[in-house]
């Protein structure tokens, strides 16, 4: 069984590669590389879930930022543009990002619903919240918030 969205990027390599677009052909296949190996690893190959071709694409979209960064602060532009811009493409299949108001009012009801008080509980609050923000907030970003809200 195909997972949908490692079904969505196969097709949309396969546009890619009619259109001669280098970047989004690249980009497209270290993802579905990123996914098999995935999907290899351990002891027994198996199938992904949406969830976790979720994960891997995150991973990769972190992955690509963190590059970029280094490059830019080692002074080279063209590769930094590059892996920004592959990010971009990778992007573009993950869910849309919880705004700072959406993310807000998730950790006020993952504080009250663990009934959490002092920075200690954080760990109590991050249970909580961590499957309703999955993949629609950077970790460290939710992270930042439950601190600055535990810490009031």
């Amino acid at each position: 069984m195909t997972t949908t969205l490692k079904a969505q990027l196969r097709s949309d390599l396969t546009s890619a590669m009619k259109a001669r677009d280098e970047l989004r052909s690249a980009t497209i296949r270290m993802a579905l590389t990123a996914i098999t190996n995935e999907e290899v690893a351990g002891k027994a190959a198996r199938e992904l879930s949406e969830d976790e071709v979720l994960k891997v694409l995150t991973r990769e979209v972190k992955k690509r930022k963190e590059a970029a960064e280094a490059f830019a602060g080692a002074g080279r532009a063209e590769q930094a543009a590059r892996e920004e811009a592959e990010g971009e493409v990778l992007t573009a299949y993950l869910p849309a990002q919880l705004s700072d108001e959406e993310l807000q009012a998730l950790v006020d009801e993952a504080v009250a619903e663990s009934g959490a008080e002092g920075p200690r509980a954080m760990g109590a609050v991050m249970k909580v919240l961590t499957p309703k923000v999955a993949g629609r907030a950077d970790g460290s970003r939710v992270a930042a918030a439950v601190k600055a809200k535990l810490s009031q």
